[in-house]
């Protein structure tokens, strides 16, 4: 099998559809979520709305690069986003989230094999592979903290 589409698989089964590593996904645990919920704070955590934009926001990004766009998001606007304040708002980034997201895999999968050691914009960022393995990596780290304040608002 073709380590692309290894790489693309373990994205999409983060995101969209797998149970293997954390006996959930985005999809699983953000679809059917009344959005009343998903922008309820609690304390001084980051509400499920908040980090489920957060985590798009680095896919989208990315996604730019993988059709030959520039790098255009920065850190420090990560978690800045309009406010969530309906259920058509909410279905509607939803949506735009598990597209995004598909897309995603898609091109990963479609990189030739040897893409994954190529640069990634500049070599401050490294490689493809790394910024890949780091967007699954940082969705999981956020998934984590999704079914966390869904317990605690349960």
């Amino acid at each position: 099998m073709k380590s692309t589409l290894e790489i693309a698989n373990r994205f999409r089964e983060i995101i969209l559809n797998g149970t293997w590593v954390a006996n959930t996904n985005y999809k699983d645990q953000l679809d059917g979520l009344a959005w009343k919920i998903a922008v309820t704070p609690i304390q001084n955590l980051n509400t499920i709305a908040v980090l489920a934009q957060h985590i798009h926001y680095y896919v989208s990004g990315i996604n730019n690069v993988f059709k030959g766009g520039a790098l255009d998001i920065k850190d420090k606007f990560s978690f800045d986003f309009p406010p969530i304040s309906s259920q058509k708002d909410w279905t509607n980034f939803l949506d735009k989230f598990w597209n995004d997201a598909t897309e995603f895999a898609n091109l990963v999968e479609e990189m030739p094999d040897e893409k994954l050691n190529q640069v990634f914009v500049d070599e401050k960022y490294g490689t493809y592979l790394r910024n890949i393995d780091a967007m699954i990596e940082h969705s999981y780290y956020h998934l984590g903290q999704i079914v966390l304040i869904k317990k605690l608002l349960a």
